[in-house]
């Protein structure tokens, strides 16, 4: 009798279930254990290899026993929400975060990844970086600053950008690590550590992309009970000059009056 459309589609979740957790869904009948031990290793290897390569940092550091447990267990056990092979490092950084710290790896462990993946999804990232409303004759304090659109920014409790094998740090730092993680004209990915500061000036560009330099720079001093704005707004040159020599900031443009 020919198989069903129904038995084939229980063979494939047998078979997928299998190659996923050996050890917990036995094979389906009929398959010899060799043909399946090949895919079995074929199916793994080509996710730890990929994983390995997009958190290569988090991969020096954690030991093979602890590294192989962890991608086996996010491959038996993760479901993930997308099929898209680019999608994978995404997918593990939500394993992580759904396990939470485990007594094998490192507290500073989900940072990490997650710096790491940052890093990748920006030298990802297809979008260009000429915003053609930039005006080589506005300041960034008279004009409202353009952001570079690959720039991202994530505080952490953990230095993750200094993490190594000769750096492991065993507990958080007092003050949050500011990092922006960006793609240069030169399509570099970099990243750059920011002072609370600068961190907030980037953070109000991203919520407010129509303000003027000086109103975000006012901004700051008002939250920071200044008593000479005029102060903070001349730090804030300095700011947006070395920004803007990071290709973090493009520059600025022009304000456009309402003829009305």
């Amino acid at each position: 009798m020919a198989e069903s459309a129904g038995d084939f589609r229980q063979q494939q979740f047998k078979f997928a279930a299998h190659i996923r957790d050996p050890e917990n869904n036995p094979p389906p009948r009929g398959i010899e254990d060799r043909r399946l031990g090949i895919y079995r290793e074929l199916l793994y290897r080509n996710i730890e290899g990929f994983l390995a390569n997009s958190f290569p940092v988090l991969r020096s550091i954690t030991d093979d026993d602890t590294w192989h447990s962890t991608v086996r267990r996010y491959f038996a056990d993760h479901r993930a929400t997308t099929p898209l092979f680019p999608k994978l490092p995404q997918e593990f950084l939500f394993y992580l975060s759904d396990q939470g710290a485990t007594d094998d790896m490192p507290p500073y462990l989900q940072e990490l990844a997650h710096y790491e993946w940052l890093e990748l999804e920006t030298s990802l990232d297809k979008r260009e970086i000429i915003d053609s409303t930039v005006d080589d004759s506005v300041d960034c304090v008279a004009g409202i600053p353009v952001l570079n659109p690959i720039a991202r920014i994530h505080a952490y409790t953990y230095p993750v950008h200094r993490i190594s094998s000769t750096f492991l740090p065993h507990e958080p730092t007092e003050q949050p690590t500011y990092l922006v993680v960006y793609r240069d004209r030169a399509d570099e990915v970099g990243f750059m550590q920011l002072n609370p500061i600068t961190a907030r000036l980037v953070e109000l560009m991203l919520r407010d992309s129509t303000l003027t330099g000086r109103r975000l720079l006012e901004t700051i001093a008002e939250e920071l009970h200044h008593p000479d704005p005029d102060v903070v707004i001349a730090g804030g040159v300095e700011i947006f000059s070395e920004l803007m020599s990071r290709d973090v900031l493009l520059g600025a443009r022009a304000i456009i009056l309402d003829p009305g």
